[in-house]
């Protein structure tokens, strides 16, 4: 985050040097501050409205087994708002740590564990969607599987994320009025925190580009596959129509495509970057700073992308945000209350709309 060689342009923050000359508050670092900030308040207006619209509006136009993917995307970039975004932008302005041994510890761990479920969340989703589209008449056990890979995502993310716990520490350097979070005295020998760096970029980055591009390619090949026999004029399962997929079906996937293509866009340079850093730690020194911090923005850009994309593939957004806001305003009236008291009956409420059929899925 600062001038000198204070994390390896990792989302992981591990490879620090604290010998080196104590680090300043940059123009670069209060562009990044300042770039972060904005971005701060888009990602947490624009995703609490996505939790808010497919929580309270239940998402009309989704099917019921895409809402808890959908949830949990938010959530995940939720954390990433709370806890990755702020505790860059005041590391960058105050530049040395101070918020002690366990702070230290627990944000460097929810940095991690934020970054993960972002990124095992979007293989979930690309999962469904593959099945979704290989396999149409399997609908009904959707939901049960998504609930599944939903508790391994978030499981796997916190396991993954726990060694920060322990290599992370607040050290003060020695003859110095400095302290750091970071991770020196944690490995005896480099190669070992660059099998570390190295491990974690593949699960952050490289595992779930491969099992995305699988999915995606899998579905692309099927439907060549079905667009050559329909041309051919062979009879086959349908289920909407003249269509290859239907309609409903076809707009999730557009989405979804989006979604993912905007992980990797928005990543992809900040990843590259820091691989190039970790074998040639040299050029950390002579690249420009502007160029990392321009980076990491960019790669944070990620986390506005998801609530656009989904309410711009999804008619029934704003509605249901606004049915959102005014069930809640009409709930806290005391007219509603009244209303509410008089109801009798245990079937007074409204109906679930997650039992209602769904249009697409």
């Amino acid at each position: 985050m600062h001038n000198m060689t204070l994390h390896t342009l990792t989302t992981l923050q591990t490879h620090t040097d604290i010998t080196d000359t104590a680090p300043s508050f940059t123009r670069a670092a209060q562009f990044r501050v300042g770039a972060t900030l904005v971005l701060f308040l888009f990602a947490a207006c624009s995703n609490l409205a996505l939790l808010a619209s497919v929580w309270c509006g239940r998402g009309r136009r989704l099917a019921s087994h895409l809402r808890p993917l959908m949830l949990s995307l938010a959530s995940a970039d939720l954390m990433m708002t709370f806890v990755v975004m702020p505790l860059d932008a005041v590391w960058n302005v105050t530049v040395q740590w101070y918020g002690g041994n366990v702070l230290c510890k627990l944000l460097c761990f929810l940095k991690l564990f934020a970054m993960h479920a972002s990124a095992f969340i979007l293989v979930v989703i690309s999962l469904d969607r593959q099945h979704a589209i290989l396999h149409p008449l399997d609908a009904l056990s959707a939901h049960r599987r998504n609930r599944r890979m939903l508790l391994l995502a978030w499981t796997l993310s916190l396991l993954l994320a726990s060694p920060q716990l322990f290599i992370f520490r607040a050290i003060r350097v020695e003859g110095a009025d400095f302290t750091q979070c970071a991770t020196h005295g944690s490995f005896s020998r480099h190669w070992q925190e660059t099998v570390y760096n190295m491990f974690h970029f593949t699960t952050l980055y490289v595992v779930p580009l491969l099992v995305m591009s699988c999915c995606y390619s899998r579905i692309l090949l099927h439907i060549h596959q079905q667009h050559l026999r329909d041309k051919a004029g062979e009879s086959y399962l349908r289920r909407s129509g003249t269509d290859i997929i239907p309609k409903a079906r076809m707009k999730t996937l557009k989405m979804t495509v989006v979604i993912v293509l905007s992980f990797v866009v928005c990543w992809t340079p900040y990843y590259l970057l820091g691989i190039w850093y970790w074998f040639q730690p040299e050029m950390l020194r002579i690249t420009p700073e502007y160029i990392h911090h321009a980076l990491f923005v960019f790669g944070n850009l990620n986390t506005c992308c998801d609530p656009v994309i989904y309410g711009f593939y999804t008619p029934s957004f704003r509605a249901d945000l606004a049915a959102c806001c005014r069930r809640t305003t009409s709930d806290a009236s005391p007219r509603s209350l009244d209303r509410l008291s008089a109801r009798q009956g245990p079937h007074s409420g409204e109906s679930d709309p997650a039992t209602n059929n769904q249009a697409g899925d």
